[in-house]
């Protein structure tokens, strides 16, 4: 019944630029591109073609990026064209709000849009009016944050 469809390319990696690379100039790609290291330049999917990007916590890109999918953990120095879908991660979002560290308040942002497909309540618990988004918050409560005693 849900099925993925065959074009979409959300985690498929068909290009990857090391952590230890810098790519001067700028780059258009089809697929899959995952970036650790820096590009200085923009990054364009090719137009027609299904394609992602993802920057991870290490990687930055210095210039606007177009693509399909974006999934952001690192660094955009641009602007960002997703014509399907944006995610930051919680690192990204730490970054967006010029901070180098992930906060106890980004994973509370960020738990329930991550966590609410993931989890699934069993009959007994809707008939006590327990949904997905009370258990991330039962969750929050109880892990608690770091360093809290």
């Amino acid at each position: 019944m849900f099925k993925r469809h065959e074009k979409d390319v959300l985690g498929q990696i068909d290009t990857l630029i090391g952590r230890s690379a810098k790519v001067q100039g700028d780059v258009e790609f089809a697929g899959g591109l995952h970036v650790d290291g820096r590009i200085t330049g923009n990054v364009r999917a090719t137009a027609g073609v299904p394609a992602s990007l993802s920057v991870s916590e290490h990687g930055v890109v210095e210039g606007s990026v177009e693509a399909q999918n974006v999934v952001l953990n690192g660094r955009i120095n641009g602007d960002i064209f997703g014509s399907g879908r944006v995610v930051l991660g919680a690192k990204a979002r730490a970054l967006l709000n010029a901070r180098t560290h992930v906060s106890a308040e980004d994973i509370r942002t960020l738990a329930a849009p991550v966590l609410r497909h993931r989890i699934l309540v069993n009959y007994r618990a809707e008939a006590e009016g327990t949904n997905v988004d009370t258990v991330i918050r039962r969750l929050l409560e109880t892990v608690g944050e770091p360093g809290a005693t």
